[in-house]
């Protein structure tokens, strides 16, 4: 490429992203500059507002635009495809992924990190290819060697996440995490789904571990100091239970 155009695009492309922080390419008139610049950054708003509807309402539309414009302006996206959006988005809010997190340098409540990947959450489990597994009611679950299901993430967060709305205080986080399933079930749609600590812990480790049953409620009633045939009944019922929400197979 020429060096002079090479450098003039460089100069728009600048500009566009940043207009407060770049200088306008030499030339160029400034109304079409800005029909550029609501182009460009008109889409990947809009983008981004749809695939994080909370995250949009609880801040305002003041502060969204401010997040939106510092995305646009700073992060540099490893992918150019658009269906990674917004798996991209929620990486530049991870706190650590930048000296300083987005939330505090913005300004902005602390729990805008959690809250997106919640949303990310549903877009990367709607538009991921993986299949439901055949649920074979025989399985003996005890003695198989499970696995969870990858249309069927636990999570937790320091933040209630899915109490977070419009007019949400920014109190400190829980004492307690909030634990959640999301799982795209056989309608094609997500679902989330609040678990208890016992089923977050098997859950964690069916994801970790390639174990029989057994031996994951084995390590389970060992976490918690008691023998295996205390946990056994109750944990044998949430296998089962589990397995047949398709969220485990053998």
């Amino acid at each position: 490429m020429n060096k002079t155009l090479e450098q003039q695009l460089l100069c728009l492309a600048h500009y566009v992203r940043d207009p407060a922080g770049s200088a306008a390419p030499p030339g160029m008139e400034p109304r079409r500059l800005a029909v550029y610049r609501r182009l460009f950054y008109g889409n990947i708003e809009a983008m981004l507002a749809s695939g994080f509807p909370v995250l949009c309402a609880s801040l305002g539309s003041a502060d969204w635009h401010r997040l939106v414009q510092d995305f646009y302006a700073h992060y540099c996206s490893q992918t150019p495809l658009f269906t990674e959006l917004a798996s991209e988005f929620a990486l530049y809010l991870e706190p650590g992924v930048t000296e300083q997190g987005v939330a505090e340098r913005l300004k902005l409540p602390l729990w805008l990190a959690e809250l997106a990947h919640y949303e990310q959450v549903e877009t990367v489990l709607l538009l991921s290819n993986a299949q439901h597994s055949a649920v074979n009611p025989e399985t003996e679950l005890l003695d198989t060697v499970l696995v969870l299901s990858e249309l069927a993430w636990p999570l937790a967060y320091q933040w209630p996440v899915c109490d977070i709305g419009l007019g949400y205080l920014s109190e400190p986080p829980l004492p307690e995490p909030t634990l959640l399933l999301a799982q795209r079930k056989a309608d094609h749609k997500v679902h989330f789904s609040r678990l208890a600590p016992l089923a977050y812990t098997l859950l964690i480790s069916v994801q970790q571990q390639q174990w029989t049953g057994r031996q994951h409620l084995a390590a389970l009633a060992d976490s918690m100091g008691v023998a295996l045939e205390a946990v056994l009944p109750a944990g044998k019922a949430l296998l089962e239970q589990l397995h047949q929400q398709a969220v485990i197979s053998g």
